[in-house]
């Protein structure tokens, strides 16, 4: 065993034992869609400049944070989302109507006179009211003590600032130090000055901080301050003995709480636990399903070492895992797609290897097996790398340009294919080359699995089919299918998802059955008219409609409750016409960028025809995939638009496998004719392409089967993407490159200096190191 090989050995034994170790002592965070819960974002009032805007989010935030805590939810989540949002979730939270009222709401501060007291335990003398004749309230203080309120004398409009500060020179400890507006410091002044004509230690001398109706703060005038006198407003300080923390709450609560902020809600969703539970379970299937389908299929095909592939595929799956858990990466539904895909994609890299070795073995049978594989991961590398850099530029797309859950699967995506390209080319690499220096596996050809070539080889050497005499030809036929493509986009139209028009979504589970006519009927007789009823999986009754607050979709499901018995609501998609524009904005936003990005890497890798190529091979899978899905109706939302970015990712690699080999080929035969390059490119790496693609069929398949209503536009966008994304990098990019080569009349790569090249080939930067 060399050194090098030792070296990756002890690098994967302590990355996996780290794994493992994180695997079996932290849990992972699931997000509201796997979990139950409701989940809302909020939009602020706009101020009048992006700083402001964003310090009154900030004070917003403080005050929804109180009251959230006031509903007893465990574990809340409220974070700020760009300069005037707030994304507020809340676990277990199944009716978010009670939520939605306390949040709603805008934040009021008020400073009342205390008119008396009741000691804790004793029934106060009068009722809290709510009636504005008299303005009365009797509320408790932060000890229990009932406080008897007079009308509120300043609001918290008036309040300028509220600071936490250490007074260390007059021993008073931590305290909130308040500055009011001019008008109302004068009212402030007044209301101390009354109360301090009480005597020191009576209740009235107190003045109460009242928050939404409930005392946050009731402190004593000063006995220094005169009867009348009153506190100035700009020096006025509440003492007490707080803690640093608590002073600062009470300064963020006063402050904000002084600058009311109406607050939107732009966007609501609900997921049930018993569909958070089921999607868990499905994906969980799905992943050991699919993953054990895949390892078998490539033990089948490289025998030993494809059983060795599988083990370095086990491991991906630990450290992907341990990766998202140590990361506290929130683990959403997509997100869980994702990481069950990318098992699907860790299989590539092995691939290429392992054909690049067997082309080695039949050039030259001669050679050791060891020698052979070396040089398969050394001409491997170019695509390994290029191709997995274009899957990061498509997750880092979902990352940025996407919202929500499809981050998730964005952040997972990329953690998955960082995860497998160690998996194959550490421990994949380590394994094999152990096994490589074995007398044995080197002896019996049969049991490698890489010293014989494939039968897909084999078929092709002995066809030697003739692709590329007309490429035209293939062209018109990848024209004929955008065609049909976008007829149906014309004729049927794009179901755009509640996520990119706005309106309500919700889907019940009824203890009667109830048909979709049924349902609709008796809707339209209690005022939903213009609701579209639907059936979703097992029978349940989807419902979209436009705008719908959480009164009317009460309403609506106590309506539905008539035909079909006990009714739970399984899943509640809210999305204000605001954020839905935003969000189809976004989305062609990030195809667009996805278009660019993809096209400016290609090119800086490859010459500018194939970058083309590659491109309007890649557009022409995203409009066959969109066509498709308008033709059998499918929504097109956010989930959609996470697996279209990954088609372009899928897409793009098999052009660079492509692309890369026919450009090591053509700079060690600088006068061989283009197409025939071309033809022997793809005839080399369409084993790669089958064995690749039927590893990520077999997670595919079992997803869309066992993922449920959830992952099956999913699952299936993907399964039509790499469909056609084989086609296209083969069928369109390269008869497409040809095209353009013919038509420009460029010259070869690096022209006049092929003898030069032909007896140095590893300094040539077209070759990345191949010998021919």
């Amino acid at each position: 065993m060399t050194r090098a090989t030792t070296v990756r050995a002890v690098l994967a034994a302590a990355v996996l034992l780290v794994s493992v170790f994180i695997t079996l002592t932290m849990s992972p965070r699931f997000g509201l869609d796997l979990q139950g819960g409701t989940r809302m974002v909020l939009q602020a009032e706009d101020s009048a400049t992006v700083e402001a805007n964003r310090e009154t989010t900030d004070r917003t935030l403080e005050v929804l944070r109180q009251r959230i805590d006031s509903l007893g939810v465990a574990e809340p989540v409220l974070t700020r989302s760009g300069e005037d949002r707030i994304i507020v979730e809340l676990p277990d939270v199944q009716d978010p109507r009670q939520a939605a009222a306390v949040i709603g709401r805008t934040a009021q501060l008020s400073f009342h006179a205390v008119q008396g007291a009741t000691p804790p335990g004793t029934e106060p003398e009068s009722k809290p009211e709510s009636e504005t004749g008299s303005g009365r309230l009797t509320l408790p203080d932060e000890q229990g003590t009932q406080l008897d309120l007079g009308p509120a004398r300043l609001s918290g409009a008036g309040v300028k600032d509220a600071t936490a500060s250490f007074e260390a020179q007059q021993a008073a400890g931590w305290t909130v130090k308040l500055d009011f507006h001019k008008d109302a410091g004068k009212d402030w002044t007044r209301l101390t000055g009354e109360a301090a004509c009480h005597p020191a230690g009576d209740e009235r001398r107190r003045v109460a901080i009242v928050l939404d109706e409930k005392v946050i703060s009731s402190p004593q005038v000063d006995p220094s301050v005169g009867c009348q006198a009153g506190l100035p407003s700009g020096g006025t300080q509440i003492t007490g003995s707080f803690t640093a923390k608590e002073a600062r709450d009470l300064a963020l609560l006063i402050k904000g709480g002084a600058l009311p902020v109406p607050v939107e809600i732009v966007e609501q969703r609900t997921v049930g636990p018993t569909l958070g539970a089921a999607a868990i379970d499905a994906s969980a299937q799905a992943a050991l399903i699919g993953a054990a389908a895949t390892a078998l299929f490539i033990t089948f095909v490289y025998r030993l070492f494809g059983a060795l592939a599988a083990v370095a595929l086990a491991a991906y799956g630990v450290i992907s895992y341990a990766a998202l858990v140590g990361l506290g990466v929130t683990l959403t539904l997509p997100g869980l797609a994702g990481f069950v895909l990318a098992i699907g994609m860790a299989v590539d890299a092995n691939v290429l290897v392992f054909e690049r070795a067997r082309e080695e073995c039949q050039d030259r049978p001669t050679r050791s097996l060891r020698s052979a594989l070396t040089t398969g991961f050394q001409k491997a590398f170019s695509a390994v790398a290029d191709s997995n850099i274009t899957t990061l530029l498509a997750a880092g797309l979902l990352f940025f340009l996407g919202s929500g859950p499809v981050k998730g699967f964005g952040v997972t995506l990329a953690i998955g294919v960082v995860a497998s390209m160690f998996s194959a080319l550490v421990i994949a690499r380590a394994l094999t080359e152990i096994a490589a220096g074995s007398r044995f596996v080197s002896d019996y050809r049969g049991v490698n699995g890489i010293a014989r070539p494939g039968s897909v080889r084999t078929w092709l050497t002995r066809k030697d089919p003739q692709l590329f005499r007309k490429p035209v030809r293939w062209l018109v036929v990848s024209a004929a299918l955008v065609a049909v493509a976008v007829a149906g986009i014309v004729v049927r139209g794009i179901d755009l998802g509640v996520e990119f028009t706005g309106g309500r979504l919700v889907e019940y589970s009824t203890s009667r059955p109830v048909d979709v006519e049924t349902a609709r009927s008796t809707l339209a007789d209690a005022g939903f008219g213009d609701a579209e009823v639907t059936t979703a999986g097992d029978g349940d009754i989807s419902v979209r409609t436009g705008k719908l607050d959480n009164d009317g979709e009460h309403a609506l499901r106590e309506a539905l409750a008539t035909e079909g018995g006990e009714t739970t609501k399984v899943r509640d998609e809210l999305i204000g016409p605001s954020l839905g524009d935003e969000l189809r904005r976004n989305a062609l936003i990030a195809l667009g960028v996805a278009v660019f990005v993809q096209l400016a890497y290609l090119a800086m890798r490859f010459r500018w025809t194939f970058a083309v190529a590659s491109v309007v091979g890649m557009v022409h899978d995203v409009v066959i995939v969109v066509g498709a899905f308008a033709w059998l109706g499918r929504p097109v939302d956010g989930i959609f638009l996470a697996a279209l970015l990954t088609v372009i990712g899928y897409s793009v690699n098999d052009s660079v496998v492509v692309f890369d080999r026919v450009r090591e080929l053509w700079a060690g035969n600088r006068k061989t004719p283009l197409a025939t390059i071309a033809r022997r490119a793809v005839l080399q790496t369409v084993p790669r392409t089958v064995n690749t693609g039927m590893g990520a069929l077999f997670i595919l398949v079992a997803l869309a089967v066992l993922g449920g209503d959830s992952l099956a536009d999913f699952a299936l966008a993907l399964l039509i993407g790499i469909v056609v994304g084989t086609w296209s990098s083969v069928f369109t990019a390269v008869p497409g490159a040809l095209v353009l080569e013919r038509r420009t009349g460029a010259p070869p790569p690096v022209p006049g200096k092929a003898s030069r090249r032909a007896r140095a080939p590893r300094r040539d930067p077209l070759d990345n190191g191949a010998r021919v």
